[in-house]
């Protein structure tokens, strides 16, 4: 599968993030539309975003009981994303359930992946404020291989993780990584992070940038950095 540069746009309204898409002249990069931007501007953004040609990944990360989780998915399926989320937490049953809500009547859907752990969380938060204490990694391949029973398409994990999560699940089960950061850059609430040339060494399908892109001075070519040393 080629790799991508995916840029998680996180703005708190419509306005704004149409006027950082608007500095891309010529560019369509993929975007991520979180819960900031979905809860504030609604589902149609997404549907605008579409309509400018952008793929889309909307971020949600739902958990919750099996039925609720696939009537959401059904809904979500309409708006046209290419790649949408949950938590591996939420149990296979939740995921299986995930799938089927998000299946079309002709049989297509969106790219479906599972958070593992939020990159934000180490192994002494895991421990601490969840009570989970297995090792974070041996947490995190267990939760990739529910996934991957379950029938999703891949995880959202630590670039630190991605080449194990391959050699766990497979090389076709997509791994998508956040807390990627360029080596110059400060690494903001991040726990786990590397460098866009890193990720790719380690095996990254895709790499979710947001704030060394959307906060730089020049977004445009913070964006042509990261897809130079990821993609190329």
């Amino acid at each position: 599968m080629g790799k991508d540069v995916i840029i998680a746009c996180d703005f708190a309204s419509q306005e704004q993030v149409l006027a950082f898409l608007d500095k891309f002249e010529g560019k369509k990069p993929f975007v991520k539309i979180g819960m900031e931007l979905f809860y504030g501007a609604g589902p149609g953004i997404v549907k605008e975003i579409k309509a400018r040609g952008h793929k889309i990944f909307l971020d949600l990360k739902l958990h919750d009981i099996p039925n609720t989780v696939k009537k959401a998915m059904s809904v979500l399926s309409n708006l046209d994303v290419d790649m949408c989320n949950l938590h591996a937490a939420g149990t296979i049953r939740m995921m299986e359930a995930a799938i089927e809500g998000l299946t079309r009547p002709d049989g297509t859907r969106p790219l479906l992946i599972a958070v593992t752990q939020l990159t934000s969380t180490d192994q002494e938060t895991m421990e601490n404020d969840l009570l989970i204490h297995e090792p974070i990694d041996r947490v995190v391949m267990h939760y990739a291989h529910n996934a991957k029973l379950a029938g999703l398409d891949g995880v959202v994990c630590s670039p630190l993780e991605a080449q194990k999560v391959h050699d766990t699940c497979g090389a076709n089960f997509m791994t998508v990584t956040p807390g990627v950061r360029f080596a110059d850059g400060d690494i903001g609430d991040q726990k786990r992070v590397m460098t866009p040339a890193q990720a790719k060494l380690i095996g990254s399908d895709y790499i979710v940038v947001g704030r060394p892109i959307t906060a730089a001075e020049d977004p445009v070519a913070a964006y042509e950095r990261c897809v130079a040393e990821f993609c190329d």
